[in-house]
């Protein structure tokens, strides 16, 4: 099946994208997996007319955000993301005029009609990065409550958040990491920015998914405690194949970003099926949002 995906991709003049929380054989047929930002701007470098993008909905406009002049597929048409459903552009419009009009910074982990209407794009590498770079005191960060809390802590400006989270990052628990630890009393904690804040306090590091990947290889350490979707063990592993890897919880498991399968990675690339487009209109205030903490970086 593999090579048939391979081959197809080769006939379209496909790219195949991943993000880290895929299944490991999809994983495996892509050529190239990362974070979903990282892995659009990789993707728009390429001369690929087509870019498939295994992950969920808001990843695959990204990519069409910043790639315009490709086609952009996502094999399963209902991979989606609860956090990047809990805002709406109107909703955001609307609070960021009640607050003054100050700047919004929002998550690269939002749909592109929000993301339209924002001033600029954060992920969870950069987000005190981009916080520190708006000149205001004051900013509103959309949609993860989390990120925004984390960003709080370095920073003087006061961080307005929204009441949005991603539901298997916000269900890992102190308790929960006190029991892994227990298991494993050697390993490092690594916890990612969209965990409660008493989950942070606790953690050794707090990197995203590709700060996790290097940080597991900077360490002298030969066990780690994963405090991110349990997706990610499995390019941990392949990695530091000499390293062990354990879920903070089993309970951080995405049930879209285990959606989509082999057979339907074939299918898209056969059928050129599941393009997800982006009106002009939106795509190039997204855009903007998105160009200014790329050039941040």
């Amino acid at each position: 099946m593999k090579e048939t995906i391979r081959q197809l991709a080769e006939e379209k003049n496909a790219i195949i994208l991943a993000h880290n929380y895929q299944p490991p054989e999809i994983q495996q047929a892509a050529h190239m997996c990362g974070d979903s930002l990282e892995l659009s701007i990789r993707a728009a470098e390429t001369t690929a007319d087509v870019i498939v993008f295994c992950g969920v909905h808001f990843m695959a406009e990204s990519a069409a955000i910043l790639s315009p002049e490709k086609k952009v597929l996502l094999p399963v048409a209902d991979a989606g993301c609860p956090m990047a459903d809990m805002v709406t552009p109107e909703a955001l419009v609307k609070r960021k005029k009640e607050l003054g009009n100050i700047p919004v910074i929002t998550y690269v982990n939002s749909t592109a009609a929000v993301k339209a209407v924002s001033d600029v794009c954060c992920t969870s590498a950069n987000v005190t990065r981009v916080v520190e770079s708006v000149k205001e005191d004051e900013v509103l960060m959309t949609p993860d409550r989390n990120l925004a809390r984390y960003a709080a802590l370095f920073t003087d400006k006061t961080v307005h958040l929204w009441e949005g989270f991603c539901p298997y990052h916000d269900t890992l628990t102190a308790e929960d990491v006190l029991s892994a630890r227990k298991e494993h009393p050697n390993a490092v904690f690594m916890a990612h920015p969209e965990c409660p804040p008493d989950v942070i306090q606790m953690a050794d590091a707090v990197k995203s998914t590709s700060g996790m990947l290097r940080y597991a290889g900077e360490v002298d350490s030969d066990e780690f405690i994963v405090g991110t979707e349990t997706g990610l063990i499995y390019p941990l592993s392949k990695a530091y194949p000499e390293k062990r890897f354990f879920p903070a919880s089993e309970k951080m498991f995405c049930t879209d970003m285990k959606k989509i399968s082999l057979e339907n990675l074939r299918d898209t690339l056969e059928n050129l099926s599941g393009e997800v487009r982006v009106p002009e209109e939106v795509r190039k205030d997204a855009y903007k949002a998105v160009k200014r903490m790329v050039d941040l970086t």
